[in-house]
């Protein structure tokens, strides 16, 4: 049974005349570009305990298999807003309940707007466990990036990712 132990955010931005460079640029500003990426839906693991990117970053090996949620936006349009967050939702009693991650891309809004609105569709995942089984949403909070396009057509991407350390 695989079930993370810590969880780190981070978030990159990249930019290149070809789209899957930009992204590789993103992942790198990110510092996660030399794990092999595995995404996964938007479950918080009972217990996780979230630790900062450098604490999360010193535990993964280059090549290691590691499990992420990732909300990513790219585009080659000029002059655009794109912006990509996780939202988190975690609830009071988190040694037995999961919280929610949630993943979120715009075009258009400001990080500040994205963000929120990731936030709170976590929050709302959560809430209709909670009016269930009762209990209390303990925190939630986001990780952002937005960035303008430039007028050269070169792609940019944007990635936001709650990363699992198991």
């Amino acid at each position: 049974m695989v079930v993370p132990k810590k969880v780190f955010f981070t978030r990159g931005k990249g930019v290149h005349k070809d789209q899957l460079v930009s992204f590789e640029m993103a992942l790198r500003n990110a510092g996660i570009a030399p794990f092999n990426l595995v995404y996964v839906s938007s479950i918080m693991p009972p217990d996780a305990e979230i630790v900062s990117r450098d604490e999360g970053l010193s535990a993964l090996r280059p090549g290691e298999i590691v499990y992420c949620v990732m909300a990513k936006n790219t585009s080659n349009e000029p002059n655009e807003t794109i912006s990509a967050a996780i939202g988190l939702a975690v609830p009071q009693i988190h040694d037995k309940q999961h919280g929610y991650l949630s993943e979120h891309h715009c075009v258009g809004l400001s990080e500040k707007q994205c963000g929120a609105y990731a936030e709170e569709l976590a929050r709302t995942m959560l809430d209709t466990i909670m009016q269930k089984q009762g209990g209390n949403i303990l925190k939630t909070s986001n990780i952002s990036i937005a960035a303008e396009t430039d007028q050269d057509g070169n792609w940019t991407t944007v990635v936001a990712t709650a990363v699992f350390v198991c």
